[in-house]
């Protein structure tokens, strides 16, 4: 930062994000690449964070599982652009918040627009079924499902509605004419 006028700027808005993250009660935030030793540290973090607070084990269960996969979601599939300068090259964002009650993962990464309509196409048909079917989904995905260029067959998106009980709530946000920013929150009932 040059002057004075920058510093204040910048201390302003680190205050601004601080309050932002207690309003939203956001309890860990990270944007950049996610390598498994960030999977690791977060997944720990979370977890020692948890067993403070004497989160019952099945609830610990649950956000550690959500986290490891929406973690491993954004590690495997965050399109990775040519562009050097492009502002989401291969990253991502992860976000933990905990509410009275329930525990929220949110990640953001960007994906090329061709493969929105796919994803919908997943997300839609995986929140539209029950417990059963997602367990016969999972099944047939692991002995027959096709694999996309980057080695997912959507068994982590039913993994992750399976373990929560519920829908997997998700956003396009467009970034331009080839890019979208896709935004995915699963939440975990702290009494379930």
């Amino acid at each position: 930062m040059d002057n004075k006028k920058d510093v204040k700027g910048f201390l302003e808005f680190v205050y601004e994000f601080y309050k932002s993250m207690k309003a939203h009660e956001i309890t860990l935030v990270y944007e950049g690449e996610i390598t498994h030793q960030i999977t690791k540290a977060f997944t720990s973090l979370t977890e020692s964070n948890m067993a403070k607070e004497d989160e019952p084990g099945t609830v610990q269960r649950k956000v550690f599982h959500v986290m490891v996969e929406c973690l491993q979601n954004i590690s495997k599939h965050a399109d990775d652009f040519t562009s050097s300068d492009f502002l989401f090259s291969g990253r991502g964002i992860f976000l933990v918040s905990k509410g009275e009650n329930e525990y929220s993962v949110t990640t953001g990464n960007a994906v090329e627009n061709s493969r929105i309509e796919d994803l919908t196409k997943m997300l839609e048909n995986i929140n539209r079924m029950d417990k059963e079917e997602l367990k016969l989904l999972y099944k047939k995905q692991m002995k027959e499902g096709r694999l996309s260029d980057k080695g997912g067959a959507g068994l982590g998106f039913i993994d992750i509605k399976r373990k929560t009980g519920r829908d997997l709530e998700y956003h396009f946000l467009p970034i331009s004419n080839d890019t979208s920013f896709f935004l995915l929150t699963s939440t975990i009932g702290r009494d379930e």
